[in-house]
């Protein structure tokens, strides 16, 4: 699409515009009964983003999130509060919600992006929420932005179109609704791909934006990346003549194979590119300019089609080129980071022995310090002055505000949007334990006991497997496997940091690929063998669940469990292994994590790996099976699920599938969300209570 296409104008529009007729979604003054978590309590809670520090240190911009069931809808309102924790004030309220805002002029405006008009268009408004202002009208909306330092430019994306439609081609055939595909990746996670998102340059005066530029002309590739690239994907140095972006530059068979993304520095005056890491063969993402504009850190991953190898925290010379890996001799991932004031450090976050924690690395001497500690997990890193304005959460608590002091890692929690329904429950309590597997390796298993707590009873107990695979099974809070709704509901639940799992080290990270169904599935029974052993669980009454590769393993255990477990939850989980290969559209996942196609005979691991697909073993299963998936899910199509579920009901056991023709590999829709929970705790009270 040119540039020439786009419409871009001021456009006033009054603070009190908003439709009566709409209700807005706001802070729920929901009552626990018994106090008990629920499906309706859970998503009651709001939902904490985005912490952005004003220029002078002073103030914290964030939003929160906030769900109504009978609506149906969502909404997110903006929020200021003083870095000392005082006056904590909404400044927004509306019934579209405002996203990816940040401070401007000093700190005296915020920029946003909010679809009040319809579609998603750039606001301005003062920092109290007064004088709302809309200044871009693009057609197809903005997606995102970020200004440049000196505020006279602003970069945005929008999607463009990618492929040329059946209608195109044959335009007396407006109504027909097939597509035509030439090449994979013709969808994405929950898309048929028709469009791709598009970065542009404008002048901006906090008033208007106009003279727009296309900073890639002619290339048809993501920038963000789809499916989760945001405003992080781009970077402006700090004199506002140049900036970086992050891009995979791919099309079709050669994308779904790589994950080569690359980092791109386009000059403002002369439109050229230059590929900042060419020849650097893995993901790299997230750039961030010193404060001098001397460095550029990011994150690179090493290879090329392996998308949980170690994120290393890398920095580039500007001046002469050097690139540097900073955590060359850490053995952990170094995530979300921000430069310190005379950027000889970086701060950042780490999970390190299942919780994710500040650090501070010096850019010369590579010297590490764990600036936090505790059972919880921080999630942001924003300065301030001499403290770190951070998201906090654990499985006992959704996302709040903290103010941590650099110095001495002593933390004050600044907010308490969710402290009113926090106190009307009563919570499980969280242990942590060392577990020996069956090769002698010590493994972290987190135990949640149930509410109200009698040791004295014996209670049914889940365990639960991660999905990912290599995800952390950390401190998380989560609003469809939250724990304490589990401990509310009578269980002990067992989370065990398995093979594969981040924080231990990369070799214990990697050492599942090209071993599914092997060692991480001993380390699993494990824990569950260790935790059963306990006087108040029930060994009569274990069940297991999970998502996604936590659905895998659910499917895998339920031909292998030896008749441990009572029951089995799988949700989009994948049970034929050789059918996922051909199903799923990123192929450097099933050719790292899987070894490869189904027809390489030569190859050892991907046979292995195919001869362990838990559709091999259901000659083996025995044990009543709860299936859930949606259909909107293009990583693990709900054919898997279907499979899983006739297989059950052939074989003539008790099953139930829970099918979401409009949810992808998440329940995102409040009133779906609470028959998630129902079905969930339904489907367990059946067979284990």
């Amino acid at each position: 699409m040119a540039a020439s296409t786009l419409a871009l104008a001021s456009c006033n529009q009054s603070d009190k515009n908003i439709n009566p007729t709409e209700d807005i979604i706001g802070k729920s003054n929901i009552e626990v009964k018994d106090g008990i978590m629920t499906a309706e309590v859970l998503q009651s809670f709001g939902r904490m983003t985005d912490p952005q520090v004003s220029p002078d240190g002073k103030k914290i911009l964030y939003g929160v999130t906030y769900i109504d069931i009978p609506q149906n809808k969502s909404n997110r309102e903006l929020f200021v509060i003083n870095t000392d924790g005082t006056d904590n004030t909404q400044i927004t309220k509306t019934p579209k919600g405002e996203n990816n805002a940040v401070w401007i002029e000093g700190g005296k405006k915020i920029a946003f992006i909010s679809s009040e008009s319809g579609s998603p268009q750039l606001w301005t408004m003062n920092a109290d929420g007064t004088g709302r202002k809309k200044i871009s009208d693009y057609t197809d909306g903005i997606n995102g932005f970020v200004i440049s330092p000196d505020e006279k430019k602003v970069l945005f994306f929008t999607d463009i179109k990618a492929k040329e439609t059946t209608v195109d081609i044959y335009p007396d055939l407006p109504k027909a609704t097939g597509t035509l595909h030439d090449d994979v990746m013709y969808k994405h996670w929950d898309e048929w791909v028709t469009t791709t998102p598009h970065p542009y340059i404008a002048e901006f005066n906090g008033k208007t934006i106009s003279n727009i530029v296309d900073i890639m002309p002619g290339e048809l590739y993501e920038t963000p990346m789809k499916p989760f690239g945001g405003p992080e994907s781009f970077a402006w140095a700090p004199d506002s003549k140049s900036l970086v972006y992050v891009s995979r530059k791919k099309h079709g068979l050669e994308y779904s194979k790589s994950t080569n993304s690359d980092l791109y520095l386009y000059n403002i005056e002369d439109k050229s590119t230059k590929n900042l890491t060419e020849g650097m063969m893995g993901y790299d993402t997230n750039p961030v300019f010193s404060h001098d504009g001397n460095k550029l850190a990011w994150n690179s991953m090493e290879r090329d089609g392996y998308e949980s190898d170690k994120n290393r925290l890398f920095v580039l010379d500007m001046k002469t080129g050097k690139k540097e890996d900073l955590t060359a001799d850490y053995d952990n991932n170094a995530d979300g980071f921000a430069w310190a004031k005379d950027d000889k450090s970086i701060y950042f976050l780490s999970v390190e022995h299942a919780t994710e924690q500040l650090y501070n690395i010096n850019t010369e001497t590579k010297e590490i310090r764990k600036i936090t500690d505790g059972i919880f997990d921080y999630a942001s890193v924003a300065l301030a002055g001499d403290n770190i304005i951070a998201l906090r959460h654990s499985m006992s608590m959704p996302n709040e505000l903290f103010s941590v002091n650099i110095a001495t890692g002593e933390a004050k929690q600044l907010t308490n949007e969710n402290t009113h329904i926090l106190s009307q429950l009563t919570l499980g309590q969280v242990e942590k334990r060392w577990i020996k597997t069956t090769d002698g390796k010590d493994m972290l298993t987190w135990v949640m006991l149930p509410a109200n707590f009698d040791p004295d009873k014996k209670y049914p107990a889940l365990l639960y497997c991660q999905g990912g695979p290599q995800s952390a099974v950390s401190q998380f809070w989560s609003y469809r496997w939250n724990v304490q709704m589990m401990a509310a509901n009578g269980y002990v639940v067992v989370l065990p940091n398995r093979r594969g799992v981040p924080g231990f080290g990369q070799e214990w990270n990697e050492q599942i690929s090209g071993d599914y169904g092997g060692q991480n599935m001993k380390d699993y029974l494990s824990a569950i063998d260790a935790v059963k052993q306990e006087p108040y669980v029930d060994e009569n009454r274990l069940g297991a669940i999970g998502a996604s590769y936590g659905g895998f393993s659910v499917y895998w255990l339920a031909g292998n469990h030896d008749k441990r477990f009572k029951t089995f939850i799988a949700h989009a989980g994948i049970f034929n292994l050789e059918a996922q290969y051909l199903e799923t559209e990123e192929l450097w996942f099933a050719n790292f994590d899987m070894g490869g196609p189904t027809w390489d005979k030569s190859n050892k691991v991907a046979q292995n790996t195919y001869a362990n697909s838990p559709h091999k073993f259901v000659d083996k299963w025995d044990t009543p099976l709860l299936v859930i998936h949606g259909e909107k899910d293009f990583r693990i199509l709900a054919s898997q699920g279907m499979m899983a579920f006739n297989a059950a009901k052939i074989k003539g056991l008790p099953a139930q599938m829970l099918v979401f023709p409009d949810e992808n590999h998440w329940i995102m829709q409040p009133q779906n969300s609470v028959l998630w929970q129902r079905t969930f705790f339904n489907w367990l009270d059946k067979w284990l209570k």
